[in-house]
Protein backbone atom coordinates (compact mmCIF):
# COMPACT_ATOMS: atom_id res chain seq x y z
CA UNK A 1 0.00 0.00 0.00
CA UNK A 2 0.74 3.62 -0.17
CA UNK A 3 -0.55 5.17 2.91
CA UNK A 4 -0.81 9.25 3.42
CA UNK A 5 -1.22 9.85 7.26
CA UNK A 6 -2.46 13.42 8.02
CA UNK A 7 -1.77 14.43 11.08
CA UNK A 8 -2.86 18.17 12.31
CA UNK A 9 -2.84 17.75 16.22
CA UNK A 10 -0.24 16.36 18.89
CA UNK A 11 -2.87 13.52 19.98
CA UNK A 12 -2.51 12.06 16.36
CA UNK A 13 1.11 11.54 16.22
CA UNK A 14 0.48 8.92 19.19
CA UNK A 15 -2.99 7.83 17.39
CA UNK A 16 -0.52 6.49 14.39
CA UNK A 17 2.88 6.42 15.40
CA UNK A 18 2.33 2.49 16.23
CA UNK A 19 0.83 1.77 13.53
CA UNK A 20 2.90 3.26 10.98
CA UNK A 21 6.13 1.49 11.93
CA UNK A 22 4.47 -1.84 11.88
CA UNK A 23 2.84 -0.98 8.37
CA UNK A 24 6.72 0.02 7.18
CA UNK A 25 7.47 -3.13 8.66
CA UNK A 26 4.97 -4.95 6.67
CA UNK A 27 6.81 -3.39 3.69
CA UNK A 28 3.96 -0.46 3.16
CA UNK A 29 5.41 2.81 1.95
CA UNK A 30 4.09 5.61 4.21
CA UNK A 31 4.52 9.47 3.73
CA UNK A 32 3.05 12.21 6.40
CA UNK A 33 1.69 15.88 6.35
CA UNK A 34 2.06 17.61 9.20
CA UNK A 35 -0.04 21.01 10.64
CA UNK A 36 2.39 23.12 12.82
CA UNK A 37 0.19 22.90 15.69
CA UNK A 38 1.30 23.06 19.58
CA UNK A 39 4.07 20.26 19.86
CA UNK A 40 2.98 18.32 16.86
CA UNK A 41 6.16 18.83 14.54
CA UNK A 42 8.22 18.17 18.03
CA UNK A 43 6.43 14.70 18.69
CA UNK A 44 7.09 13.68 15.05
CA UNK A 45 11.41 14.91 15.13
CA UNK A 46 11.44 13.30 18.37
CA UNK A 47 10.09 10.23 17.18
CA UNK A 48 12.24 10.26 13.89
CA UNK A 49 9.68 10.42 11.61
CA UNK A 50 10.03 12.29 8.21
CA UNK A 51 6.77 14.75 7.46
CA UNK A 52 5.91 17.26 4.82
CA UNK A 53 5.10 20.43 6.60
CA UNK A 54 1.72 21.75 4.57
CA UNK A 55 0.31 24.70 6.88
CA UNK A 56 0.76 26.32 9.98
CA UNK A 57 -1.84 26.56 12.75
CA UNK A 58 -4.07 29.56 12.68
CA UNK A 59 -7.01 31.09 14.40
CA UNK A 60 -10.12 32.97 13.98
CA UNK A 61 -12.83 32.20 11.30
CA UNK A 62 -10.60 34.22 8.41
CA UNK A 63 -7.77 32.36 10.03
CA UNK A 64 -9.14 28.59 9.62
CA UNK A 65 -10.23 28.86 5.94
CA UNK A 66 -6.77 30.44 5.08
CA UNK A 67 -5.63 27.29 6.84
CA UNK A 68 -8.04 24.67 5.64
CA UNK A 69 -7.40 25.92 1.71
CA UNK A 70 -3.54 25.86 2.61
CA UNK A 71 -3.61 22.73 4.14
CA UNK A 72 -5.55 20.48 1.56
CA UNK A 73 -3.12 21.88 -1.25
CA UNK A 74 -0.19 20.80 0.64
CA UNK A 75 -1.91 17.50 1.37
CA UNK A 76 -3.03 17.25 -2.78
CA UNK A 77 0.62 18.13 -3.93
CA UNK A 78 2.08 15.42 -1.16
CA UNK A 79 -0.55 12.69 -2.49
CA UNK A 80 0.06 13.44 -6.31
CA UNK A 81 3.54 13.09 -5.61
CA UNK A 82 3.68 9.82 -3.76
CA UNK A 83 0.75 7.94 -5.66
CA UNK A 84 -0.94 7.44 -2.55
CA UNK A 85 -3.85 5.07 -2.44
CA UNK A 86 -4.84 5.15 0.89
CA UNK A 87 -5.31 8.92 3.02
CA UNK A 88 -5.96 8.53 6.99
CA UNK A 89 -6.36 11.06 9.31
CA UNK A 90 -8.26 12.89 11.87
CA UNK A 91 -8.17 15.55 9.39
CA UNK A 92 -10.90 17.23 6.95
CA UNK A 93 -8.49 17.79 3.85
CA UNK A 94 -7.99 14.33 2.76
CA UNK A 95 -11.93 13.92 1.87
CA UNK A 96 -11.73 16.17 -1.20
CA UNK A 97 -7.85 15.09 -1.60
CA UNK A 98 -9.11 11.54 -2.31
CA UNK A 99 -11.95 12.42 -4.18
CA UNK A 100 -9.84 14.48 -6.92
CA UNK A 101 -6.82 12.00 -6.85
CA UNK A 102 -8.96 8.57 -6.96
CA UNK A 103 -7.88 7.54 -3.32
CA UNK A 104 -9.80 6.82 -0.94
CA UNK A 105 -10.21 8.38 2.80
CA UNK A 106 -10.51 6.99 6.17
CA UNK A 107 -11.19 9.81 8.50
CA UNK A 108 -10.50 8.45 12.59
CA UNK A 109 -12.58 10.50 14.98
CA UNK A 110 -13.61 10.19 18.38
CA UNK A 111 -15.56 13.02 19.36
CA UNK A 112 -19.36 13.35 18.98
CA UNK A 113 -20.27 15.02 15.78
CA UNK A 114 -22.61 17.42 17.62
CA UNK A 115 -19.52 18.54 19.60
CA UNK A 116 -17.24 19.20 16.64
CA UNK A 117 -20.15 19.99 14.02
CA UNK A 118 -17.53 21.99 11.43
CA UNK A 119 -15.25 18.95 11.41
CA UNK A 120 -17.51 16.52 11.48
CA UNK A 121 -19.53 18.29 8.35
CA UNK A 122 -16.44 18.57 6.11
CA UNK A 123 -14.58 15.83 7.28
CA UNK A 124 -17.48 12.97 7.09
CA UNK A 125 -19.02 14.29 3.79
CA UNK A 126 -16.38 13.02 0.99
CA UNK A 127 -15.02 10.13 3.53
CA UNK A 128 -14.76 6.48 2.09
CA UNK A 129 -14.99 5.48 5.70
CA UNK A 130 -15.86 7.21 8.94
CA UNK A 131 -14.26 4.71 11.96
CA UNK A 132 -15.03 5.78 15.52
CA UNK A 133 -15.35 3.95 18.91
CA UNK A 134 -18.48 2.10 19.39
CA UNK A 135 -19.22 4.18 22.56
CA UNK A 136 -20.43 6.98 20.50
CA UNK A 137 -23.96 6.79 19.31
CA UNK A 138 -23.94 7.62 16.02
CA UNK A 139 -24.48 5.57 12.45
CA UNK A 140 -23.07 6.69 8.67
CA UNK A 141 -24.23 3.62 7.39
CA UNK A 142 -22.35 1.27 5.24
CA UNK A 143 -19.11 3.85 5.47
CA UNK A 144 -19.11 3.37 9.34
CA UNK A 145 -16.86 1.20 10.88
CA UNK A 146 -17.12 1.01 14.51
CA UNK A 147 -14.25 -0.48 17.38
CA UNK A 148 -14.31 -1.36 20.72
CA UNK A 149 -11.41 1.02 22.34
CA UNK A 150 -10.32 4.24 22.31
CA UNK A 151 -7.99 6.30 20.40
CA UNK A 152 -5.76 6.42 23.29
CA UNK A 153 -5.98 2.76 23.40
CA UNK A 154 -3.46 3.05 20.46
CA UNK A 155 -0.52 4.03 22.41
CA UNK A 156 -1.30 3.61 26.02
CA UNK A 157 -2.99 -0.24 25.50
CA UNK A 158 -0.27 -2.11 27.90
CA UNK A 159 0.71 -3.94 24.55
CA UNK A 160 2.68 -1.14 23.46
CA UNK A 161 3.49 0.81 26.19
CA UNK A 162 4.98 0.38 29.71
CA UNK A 163 5.56 3.23 31.72
CA UNK A 164 9.25 3.80 32.89
CA UNK A 165 10.18 4.45 36.36
CA UNK A 166 12.88 6.14 35.09
CA UNK A 167 10.57 9.39 34.97
CA UNK A 168 11.17 9.41 38.60
CA UNK A 169 14.46 10.57 38.97
CA UNK A 170 13.39 13.60 36.14
CA UNK A 171 11.09 14.64 38.20
CA UNK A 172 13.48 14.60 41.55
CA UNK A 173 10.57 12.14 42.95
CA UNK A 174 11.38 10.11 45.88
CA UNK A 175 9.91 6.32 45.49
CA UNK A 176 6.39 6.84 46.57
CA UNK A 177 6.04 10.51 47.29
CA UNK A 178 3.01 11.86 45.70
CA UNK A 179 2.74 14.43 42.99
CA UNK A 180 -0.12 15.59 40.62
CA UNK A 181 -0.12 16.72 37.42
CA UNK A 182 -2.51 19.86 36.51
CA UNK A 183 -3.46 19.94 32.88
CA UNK A 184 -4.45 23.04 31.50
CA UNK A 185 -5.38 23.73 27.91
CA UNK A 186 -6.12 27.35 25.83
CA UNK A 187 -8.95 26.24 24.44
CA UNK A 188 -8.39 27.88 21.44
CA UNK A 189 -9.75 25.45 18.59
CA UNK A 190 -12.91 26.43 16.84
CA UNK A 191 -15.03 23.85 18.75
CA UNK A 192 -13.93 25.33 21.75
CA UNK A 193 -15.69 28.92 21.04
CA UNK A 194 -17.69 29.46 23.98
CA UNK A 195 -16.33 26.97 26.42
CA UNK A 196 -14.78 27.50 29.66
CA UNK A 197 -12.18 25.56 31.51
CA UNK A 198 -10.27 26.00 34.90
CA UNK A 199 -10.06 30.25 35.34
CA UNK A 200 -7.00 31.88 37.05
CA UNK A 201 -8.01 32.32 40.46
CA UNK A 202 -9.26 28.44 40.61
CA UNK A 203 -5.95 27.12 38.68
CA UNK A 204 -4.16 29.13 42.02
CA UNK A 205 -6.85 27.26 44.41
CA UNK A 206 -5.97 24.11 42.97
CA UNK A 207 -2.78 24.23 42.94
CA UNK A 208 -2.48 25.43 46.90
CA UNK A 209 -4.79 22.46 47.50
CA UNK A 210 -2.80 19.90 46.11
CA UNK A 211 0.69 21.20 47.08
CA UNK A 212 -0.70 20.33 50.72
CA UNK A 213 -1.01 16.70 49.55
CA UNK A 214 2.42 16.21 47.29
CA UNK A 215 4.58 17.87 44.52
CA UNK A 216 2.87 19.40 41.68
CA UNK A 217 3.82 19.91 37.71
CA UNK A 218 1.52 21.89 35.45
CA UNK A 219 1.84 21.56 32.36
CA UNK A 220 -0.04 23.90 29.42
CA UNK A 221 -0.89 24.45 26.30
CA UNK A 222 -0.16 28.51 26.68
CA UNK A 223 2.05 30.62 28.60
CA UNK A 224 2.07 30.47 32.13
CA UNK A 225 1.64 33.65 35.40
CA UNK A 226 5.28 34.22 37.30
CA UNK A 227 3.13 32.52 40.20
CA UNK A 228 2.48 29.34 38.41
CA UNK A 229 5.60 29.12 36.35
CA UNK A 230 7.53 27.38 38.99
CA UNK A 231 5.77 24.69 39.06
CA UNK A 232 5.78 23.79 35.40
CA UNK A 233 6.86 20.24 34.42
CA UNK A 234 10.70 20.06 32.45
CA UNK A 235 10.56 16.81 30.84
CA UNK A 236 10.46 16.18 26.97
CA UNK A 237 7.21 15.91 25.75
CA UNK A 238 7.30 12.20 24.52
CA UNK A 239 7.72 11.21 28.46
CA UNK A 240 4.44 12.77 29.73
CA UNK A 241 2.64 9.68 29.24
CA UNK A 242 5.75 8.25 31.66
CA UNK A 243 4.91 10.91 34.09
CA UNK A 244 0.71 10.54 34.29
CA UNK A 245 1.53 6.84 34.95
CA UNK A 246 2.80 7.20 38.42
CA UNK A 247 1.21 10.52 39.32
CA UNK A 248 -1.35 10.27 42.34
CA UNK A 249 -4.00 12.30 40.55
CA UNK A 250 -4.10 14.25 37.46
CA UNK A 251 -6.84 17.32 37.31
CA UNK A 252 -7.80 19.16 33.87
CA UNK A 253 -9.64 20.92 31.69
CA UNK A 254 -8.42 18.89 28.80
CA UNK A 255 -10.44 16.06 27.12
CA UNK A 256 -7.27 14.35 25.85
CA UNK A 257 -5.31 14.08 29.20
CA UNK A 258 -8.08 13.27 30.81
CA UNK A 259 -8.69 10.47 29.09
CA UNK A 260 -5.02 9.06 29.32
CA UNK A 261 -5.20 9.21 32.67
CA UNK A 262 -8.37 7.07 33.10
CA UNK A 263 -6.82 4.59 30.89
CA UNK A 264 -3.80 4.65 32.53
CA UNK A 265 -5.81 3.72 36.18
CA UNK A 266 -4.87 7.10 37.29
CA UNK A 267 -7.34 9.13 39.09
CA UNK A 268 -8.69 11.71 36.57
CA UNK A 269 -10.98 14.93 37.64
CA UNK A 270 -11.67 16.69 34.70
CA UNK A 271 -13.42 20.79 35.08
CA UNK A 272 -14.84 22.71 32.10
CA UNK A 273 -18.40 22.96 29.95
CA UNK A 274 -17.98 19.70 27.79
CA UNK A 275 -18.54 17.93 31.00
CA UNK A 276 -21.27 15.79 29.91
CA UNK A 277 -21.40 15.76 26.01
CA UNK A 278 -18.15 13.61 25.25
CA UNK A 279 -19.53 10.00 24.82
CA UNK A 280 -16.26 8.72 25.57
CA UNK A 281 -15.33 10.32 28.63
CA UNK A 282 -18.45 9.60 29.84
CA UNK A 283 -18.36 5.87 29.07
CA UNK A 284 -14.65 6.24 30.88
CA UNK A 285 -16.88 8.08 34.24
CA UNK A 286 -19.95 6.03 33.72
CA UNK A 287 -19.50 2.54 32.83
CA UNK A 288 -15.28 2.36 34.59
CA UNK A 289 -15.69 5.27 37.22
CA UNK A 290 -12.04 5.92 36.07
CA UNK A 291 -12.91 9.69 35.65
CA UNK A 292 -15.05 12.51 37.48
CA UNK A 293 -15.93 15.35 35.39
CA UNK A 294 -16.97 19.06 36.99
CA UNK A 295 -18.93 22.03 35.49
CA UNK A 296 -16.93 25.31 36.16
CA UNK A 297 -20.16 26.54 38.40
CA UNK A 298 -19.17 23.11 40.55
CA UNK A 299 -16.09 24.55 42.21
CA UNK A 300 -17.36 23.18 45.80
CA UNK A 301 -18.49 20.14 44.66
CA UNK A 302 -15.24 19.56 42.89
CA UNK A 303 -13.08 20.47 45.76
CA UNK A 304 -14.89 18.01 48.19
CA UNK A 305 -14.51 14.94 45.72
CA UNK A 306 -11.44 15.25 45.25
CA UNK A 307 -10.18 15.79 49.36
CA UNK A 308 -13.16 12.46 49.69
CA UNK A 309 -10.62 10.62 46.99
CA UNK A 310 -7.32 11.57 48.74
CA UNK A 311 -8.42 10.58 52.05
CA UNK A 312 -8.97 7.04 50.46
CA UNK A 313 -5.95 4.69 51.79
CA UNK A 314 -6.36 1.97 48.54
CA UNK A 315 -7.19 4.92 45.96
CA UNK A 316 -4.34 3.68 43.81
CA UNK A 317 -5.23 -0.36 43.94
CA UNK A 318 -8.74 0.69 43.10
CA UNK A 319 -8.47 3.07 39.86
CA UNK A 320 -5.78 -0.47 38.80
CA UNK A 321 -9.09 -2.80 39.17
CA UNK A 322 -11.06 -0.51 37.08
CA UNK A 323 -8.78 -0.42 34.75
CA UNK A 324 -8.16 -3.89 34.27
CA UNK A 325 -12.07 -3.98 33.75
CA UNK A 326 -12.04 -1.36 30.82
CA UNK A 327 -9.10 -3.42 29.25
CA UNK A 328 -11.12 -6.72 29.61
CA UNK A 329 -13.53 -4.88 27.09
CA UNK A 330 -11.82 -3.03 24.97
CA UNK A 331 -8.93 -3.87 22.60
CA UNK A 332 -5.53 -3.13 20.90
CA UNK A 333 -6.34 -0.27 18.96
CA UNK A 334 -2.90 -0.71 17.21
CA UNK A 335 -3.31 -4.35 16.24
CA UNK A 336 -6.77 -3.63 14.91
CA UNK A 337 -6.09 -0.04 12.96
CA UNK A 338 -3.27 -1.72 10.81
CA UNK A 339 -5.14 -4.98 9.99
CA UNK A 340 -8.50 -3.16 9.18
CA UNK A 341 -6.39 -0.86 6.67
CA UNK A 342 -5.14 -3.94 5.00
CA UNK A 343 -8.39 -5.68 4.79
CA UNK A 344 -9.39 -2.76 3.24
CA UNK A 345 -7.26 -2.01 0.62
CA UNK A 346 -7.20 -5.93 -0.23
CA UNK A 347 -10.95 -5.34 -0.35
CA UNK A 348 -10.48 -2.83 -2.96
CA UNK A 349 -8.20 -5.04 -5.05
CA UNK A 350 -11.27 -7.02 -5.93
Amino acid sequence: MRLLIDIGHPAHVHLFRNAIHRWQERGHNVVITARDKDLTTTLLDRYQFPYILVSRARTGTRGLAIEYLQHSVGVLKAALQHCSQLLLGTSVSIGPVARLTGARAIVFNEDDANVVRAFSFLAYKLAHLIVTPTCLNENYGSRHVKYPGYQKLAYLHPNVFTPNRGILTKLNIEDNEPYFIVRLVSLQAAHDRGEKGIEYKRQLRLINFLSRNGRVFVTSEGPLTEELEPYRIRIAPELIHDAIAFAKMVVSDSQTMTAEAAILGVPAIRCNTFVGRISYLEELEHRYQLTFGFQPKDEEFLFKFMSDLLAEPNLTVIWQQRRQKMLSEKIDVTAWMVDMVERYAEELKR
